[in-house]
């Protein structure tokens, strides 16, 4: 904020038709501070959208395997995906891996269709 203000300062003095020589000093000093600020701060702000960029696509991963996972299971245990396990994946994919993997393997196609529809 305070560069904000000193690059406002500076674009004042910049336009002050009776400048002296510290005014004109004081506008060249200041305009290599505020030029530094944004640089920094465009870095910074790239750093971050690279970072959440890498999140989102590690998350997304995660989510098309964990998804793939699922269907492979079904389709292994029950063979073609019909509409009705189709439409219990979304909240089986609610569950932790560790907790959809066990009731995959364990439950019948009806149970698990009761459990999840």
């Amino acid at each position: 904020m305070t560069i904000e203000l000193l690059y406002n300062l500076q674009q004042n003095l910049r336009f002050t038709q009776n400048q002296d020589e510290d005014d004109k000093e004081l506008v060249m000093r200041l305009a290599p501070l505020y030029q530094q600020d944004r640089e920094q701060t465009f870095k910074e702000g790239e750093q971050q959208g690279l970072q959440t960029g890498i999140q989102t696509g590690i998350q997304t991963g995660i989510q098309q395997g964990e998804r793939l996972v699922v269907e492979n299971l079904l389709k292994f245990r029950f063979g073609e995906l019909d509409n009705e396990l189709q439409g219990i994946i979304e909240p089986l994919l609610a569950l932790t891996p560790e907790e959809f993997t066990p009731l995959l393997l364990q439950l019948s196609r009806d149970e698990l269709i009761a459990r999840f529809h």
